[in-house]
């Protein structure tokens, strides 16, 4: 007998894939979605409540509907957060008035200069700062930026650190990845080591901090070194049963960091079914998370990394708690990387099993 799905507790929008940037690591802005077959408000209306929701593109301001999204997301949800590059800073300004709950994380991959090279246009530093410096005297909460590490930039990813906590920011890392959203098979970090040892630097500073939401950022991003050395999965994989993704013109992925040169396989699309439970109930669905799975790809985004965190949070806790006495007695962090078995696929996030057949 199939076991029905849990309800998902995280999802995320892809509003369009139009974008004013033209960034090194992502190609997106190369392949934009046509403006009148993008997803609506009132087809977001269809899809479920949940703990959580993620606004992102390309760039969600270019959306001149955007207001109308966002209204239609806070009844779904009490978190909704949108993922921007601050380039169409008046537009931000505006909408953070008419929603002071809202969440907004502006994408800057290095200081001034860095940051320009690497997102393709020049300013653009200089506008994300000048906006969370604008959010911050309004009084909103909910804001940061987030570094994209790659090759050239883990260095500046440090002094990003120092200033948000200067600022009273969050601050959120990834490092890049290939995918279908991406457009990219090429986004290798090649200088591993000195890569990695920035992100021990970065861990160590945030397990010094008081509120212990930075300490399990520690852990995430030594999952970020996991990753980077192409080892296992740390903890499984739950896409399209915890979290899903719904791209512009409506259909539902379990995740963004699909390849088609591994699979690459729609759950459905929101279109076609007016009622998201058949859907998120189908026999397609079921077969995707099937193939989730055993899926081989060892990515590591907040997206998927985030909700198995909180749901086996024993294995992290124990590290945070290790770790954090480490801290507090001076010594560095252990970087232990593991596979945590919590009973999952053992093919699953292991791209070397390729090589060991």
């Amino acid at each position: 007998m199939t076991v029905k799905p849990c309800k998902p507790t995280d999802m995320c929008i892809i509003l369009t894939y139009r974008c004013p940037m033209r960034c090194k690591m992502c190609n997106t802005w190369d392949h934009p979605t046509e403006r009148s077959k993008e997803i609506t408000p009132d087809e977001i209306k269809r899809l479920p409540s949940v703990k959580f929701i993620n606004l992102t593109g390309g760039e969600p301001f270019v959306r001149e509907d955007l207001e109308e999204v966002v209204r239609v997301c806070f009844t779904k949800s009490p978190r909704v957060v949108i993922s921007t590059s601050g380039w169409p800073e008046e537009r931000i300004i505006d909408l953070a008035k008419k929603f002071p709950r809202i969440g907004i994380r502006i994408s800057i991959e290095g200081l001034s200069c860095k940051n320009d090279e690497l997102r393709g246009r020049p300013g653009g530093f200089d506008k994300g700062l000048r906006i969370l410096l604008a959010l911050k005297e309004m009084g909103l909460k909910d804001i940061g930026f987030g570094c994209t590490v790659s090759n050239n930039n883990s260095k500046d990813m440090l002094s990003l650190y120092k200033l948000s906590r200067a600022m009273g920011l969050e601050f959120a890392t990834s490092a890049f990845h290939n995918s279908y959203y991406f457009h990219k098979s090429d986004n290798v970090i090649t200088n591993r080591e000195e890569v990695c040892r920035n992100f021990e630097k970065l861990i160590n500073m945030q397990l010094k901090e008081s509120h212990p939401k930075s300490w399990f950022r520690a852990f995430f991003n030594m999952g970020l070194i996991n990753y980077i050395e192409g080892n296992r999965r740390m903890l499984p994989c739950e896409a399209g049963s915890v979290n899903f993704f719904v791209e512009p013109y409506g259909d539902v992925y379990p995740c963004n960091g699909m390849e088609a040169c591994y699979w690459m396989e729609s759950m459905g699309n929101i279109r076609n079914m007016p009622d998201f439970d058949k859907l998120w109930n189908s026999e397609q669905a079921q077969s995707v998370r099937e193939k989730v799975r055993a899926c081989p790809k060892n990515c590591w985004m907040v997206g998927t990394a985030a909700p198995v965190t909180k749901k086996y949070i024993t294995h992290p806790l124990k590290w945070v708690v290790k770790n954090k006495w480490r801290s507090l007695t001076g010594k560095q962090a252990c970087i232990d990387k593991r596979w945590y078995d919590v009973g999952q696929d053992p093919r699953q996030g292991d791209l070397r099993r390729d090589d060991n057949s």
